[in-house]
């Protein structure tokens, strides 16, 4: 199972989010042979042991976050989880932004089309351009360049984990 690296669909989330504040975006597909909603999609992706690994780092740091946390924002009844709040929710789409805001996380959950009892399943980031001074033009810096590829390799890894897990 290894995701593909895929355009975010137009009209999404993360596109318009993209579009509209200048940010750097990139998406992640998987196909799944059954149906997903979105709720079991975001749970089992935030309950992986991969990501309790980020959990658990952001925890040392005064941010935690549980399976309930997890759970209960898959569900529409929480909004936050460690440092992640939820930005925007519309049927089969969530965005997160983290704490400092210039990060993005967006999830879809696209049930297949007549036919089809799969689903495909999305994951993408965002990273919004930052002025690094007074005056200064907003660009992306040193450190998103140097985590550049260990970011598309883990969301990848982030991806792949919550598929398998779906598909237990």
């Amino acid at each position: 199972m290894t995701p593909l690296d895929t355009p975010p669909p137009p009209g999404s989330l993360l596109t318009r989010l993209a579009r509209e504040r200048r940010a750097f975006a990139d998406a992640y597909t998987l196909q799944v042979p059954r149906q997903v909603s979105l709720a079991e999609f975001v749970e089992a992706f935030y309950t992986t042991r991969l990501f309790k690994l980020e959990r658990g780092v952001l925890a040392l740091f005064g941010k935690p976050g549980s399976d309930a946390m997890a759970r209960a924002l898959a569900h529409g009844e929480g909004e936050r989880l460690a440092v992640w709040t939820v930005e925007a929710r519309r049927g089969d789409e969530l965005l997160m932004h983290e704490d400092s805001g210039a990060t993005r996380s967006w999830f879809k959950a696209e049930a297949g089309t007549a036919g089809t009892a799969g689903t495909t399943l999305w994951f993408g980031s965002a990273v919004v351009l930052r002025r690094h001074g007074p005056g200064a033009e907003a660009r992306f810096g040193k450190v998103f360049h140097a985590l550049l590829g260990f970011h598309r390799w883990y969301s990848r890894a982030l991806l792949a984990a919550a598929a398998r897990k779906l598909g237990r």
